[in-house]
């Protein structure tokens, strides 16, 4: 059947400026991680996807190795593009990253010009699309000169292959050297891609902290995994079930849930009770909250196995106000729990 969005699509998703840019994004946008590959099925992700868009998400975000195998989710996300979404291009931030490993040999990861640039032309290939509306640099590359990764990011748009350039899990400092480079080629740094949950805080340490040095430089940041790749979810308070990611070793090494993980989120969950909300819906809530000074999160983004776990978390958005006491009985078991897989060694 043809897809036709749902004509009130934008009346329940609050959208949310960028830094200092022209552009908003979504307070809820959908990955695609995890689900999209080639081991799911088709129409699972069609369903999501179209009832994503008819909530208000327009922003879908994919990186060159997400599948399994590496690839497949965005060459996925290219056959559902074209049977549902092309005549709806200007109304979708599509974003894209490179970083990882890809392919074999020196030149297929990190952050030299030679895979960005090349990285970039297979993701619009496999998507099917001339330009995404964000291109990251996935990670910081010890080995590469900032100056290098900037400059491949920064012809990534003058190209027109790219509207805008982003980093993800860059440190403050280099988060405020990457958006010097960029600044002075002409290419301004838009957004940083940071993981980010109760039970991973690690954007709020140091003076200035990332969202500090953010909110200086003019960039917006939008926070992966949100719900601690599923710990904070109803998923894990009993404690680990036969089908979870902790289990099959998906992005959740089992180890990261002890005893005093699971009575953390226990006690968050209790909280989330009271507010009439699940866990999770607490948790992405929790992201887009104010920090003070101006600093908040621009966009949340989580991924979705099935219509009816993204419908639970899209409904985080009716509920984003917290009272100071809420906010304080959280941080008694919102602390850092060594969960951060993608910590810079």
């Amino acid at each position: 059947m043809t897809y036709s969005a749902a004509e009130n699509r934008y009346e329940s998703m609050p959208y949310r400026r960028v830094g200092r840019s022209g552009l908003r994004l979504p307070a809820i946008s959908l990955g695609l991680w995890h689900n999209f590959g080639d081991d799911k099925p088709f129409e699972t992700q069609r369903a999501i996807l179209r009832r994503a868009f008819d909530l208000g998400v327009t922003h879908f975000d994919l990186a060159n190795n997400y599948g399994p195998p590496y690839g497949s989710a965005e060459t996925n996300f290219g056959r559902h593009f074209q049977d549902d979404f092309r005549p709806y291009r200007d109304e979708l931030i599509i974003s894209s990253k490179a970083g990882y490993d890809m392919w074999p040999g020196p030149y297929g990861n990190w952050g030299s010009r030679k895979y960005l640039v090349a990285s970039l032309d297979q993701s619009l290939t496999r998507m099917g699309l001339d330009y995404v509306d964000i291109f990251y640099s996935h990670r910081p590359d010890p080995q590469t000169p900032l100056e290098e990764t900037m400059g491949a990011l920064d012809h990534a748009v003058r190209s027109g292959k790219a509207l805008y350039a982003g980093i993800s899990s860059y440190t403050p400092e280099q988060t405020l050297e990457a958006a010097r480079i960029l600044k002075e080629l002409g290419t301004p740094l838009l957004i940083h891609q940071p993981s980010y949950s109760m039970l991973n805080r690690w954007t709020e340490n140091g003076r200035p902290n990332l969202y500090e040095t953010l909110e200086q430089v003019g960039a917006g940041s939008i926070a992966f995994s949100p719900l601690a790749q599923g710990m904070l979810t109803n998923r894990y308070l009993q404690g680990v079930p036969a089908d979870s990611r902790a289990a099959q070793d998906k992005s959740l090494d089992q180890g990261m849930i002890t005893d005093e993980n699971l009575g953390r989120i226990r006690g968050l969950n209790r909280i989330a009770e009271g507010r009439g909300q699940t866990l999770a819906q607490m948790a992405i809530a929790w992201i887009l909250r104010e920090q003070g000074k101006g600093t908040s999160v621009t966009s949340a983004l989580v991924g979705a196995s099935s219509v009816r776990q993204l419908e639970d978390s899209l409904t985080a958005v009716s509920n984003l106000d917290f009272t100071d006491d809420e906010l304080q009985a959280i941080d008694e078991f919102a602390v850092e729990s060594d969960i951060n897989l993608w910590k810079q060694k």
